[in-house]
């Protein structure tokens, strides 16, 4: 039931005000409730979520209460955050599109409360989105700081350059690393230990285009300025060094074609296993 709501939970905050903002009354409730479960941790639900006026101002205190540190407290980054939200209403549109990929797609995520104050790769994502806006806006030894903060604290390397759509899922987000001219699509998954980078020291635009739907497996590398088509699956494991087609799954070292799907949506499935291979069949010679 939780997954199937994703559209009527998204669509109310952004435009109708918190009254009617359907995710942040169910985050609200969850919030209540895991407090009544487990009272030790009442400072987090209350100053993270109850005491918040709004869905977009809790996921900002969250995230800079995980960034601050003595260089930079928690205050300079929300107030950074509110910035770019009131500069790029957009962005707040985007996190709520993650938050919602995150409980659609991760089957071991029950509640909206997870990905909200625990989940790294939710976090991450949000942290790179400012830091994006930051670097357009002309502020980029503040864009590069939050790079280097998340990537301490959330174990991810995204450049601030790098583009990402909405409604992208960073699945446990460790070892993710993301070029400077990388594009990532709408409604994407990336699993953990995924590089998306150049093939050397060349310059200009170097990194890979994932686009809408696609699914990233865990520990695959796609390097160069090539393009991951639509839907396409990238199979764990695999180190991706030609284009993908639309809805095309490449496995192996260097990546082969194993299969055209259909209207498959691998984003959402995350299937990484293909029980129609052999993987010991793979040649893993470059």
């Amino acid at each position: 039931m939780l997954r199937t709501t994703r559209l009527t939970l998204i669509a109310g905050g952004a435009f109708d005000g918190p009254l009617n903002d359907g995710l942040w009354a169910r985050l609200r409730q969850e919030a209540k409730e895991a407090y009544a479960r487990a009272p030790m941790l009442a400072p987090l639900f209350v100053d993270s979520i109850i005491n918040q006026p709004s869905f977009e101002a809790a996921v900002f205190h969250r995230i800079a209460a995980r960034l601050k540190n003595e260089v930079v407290g928690l205050g300079v980054i929300v107030e950074a955050f509110n910035r770019s939200v009131e500069a790029q209403p957009a962005i707040a549109t985007a996190l709520r599109a993650d938050i919602a990929a995150v409980v659609e797609r991760d089957p071991a995520c029950e509640r909206f409360i997870e990905p909200f104050l625990y989940f790294k790769g939710f976090h991450a994502i949000q942290t790179h989105r400012l830091a994006h806006w930051l670097w357009n806006s002309g502020e980029r030894d503040f864009s590069l700081y939050l790079q280097s903060r998340s990537s301490d604290v959330f174990q991810t390397d995204i450049h601030p350059a790098a583009r990402f759509g909405n409604g992208v899922f960073l699945d446990h987000a460790t070892g993710l690393v993301v070029g400077e001219t990388a594009v990532v699509e709408d409604d994407v998954s990336l699993l953990q230990n995924v590089t998306l980078g150049g093939t050397g020291k060349e310059s200009g635009d170097r990194h890979p285009k994932v686009r809408k739907g696609a699914m990233v497996g865990a520990g695959a590398k796609i390097l160069g300025n090539i393009e991951i088509g639509s839907y396409a699956r990238i199979a764990a494991g695999s180190v991706v060094l030609r284009a993908v087609e639309a809805h095309t799954t490449v496995a192996g070292v260097p990546a082969k074609v194993i299969k055209t799907a259909g209207r498959t949506e691998p984003a959402h499935t995350l299937d990484q296993v293909l029980s129609d291979l052999a993987y010991e069949s793979f040649d893993y010679s470059i």
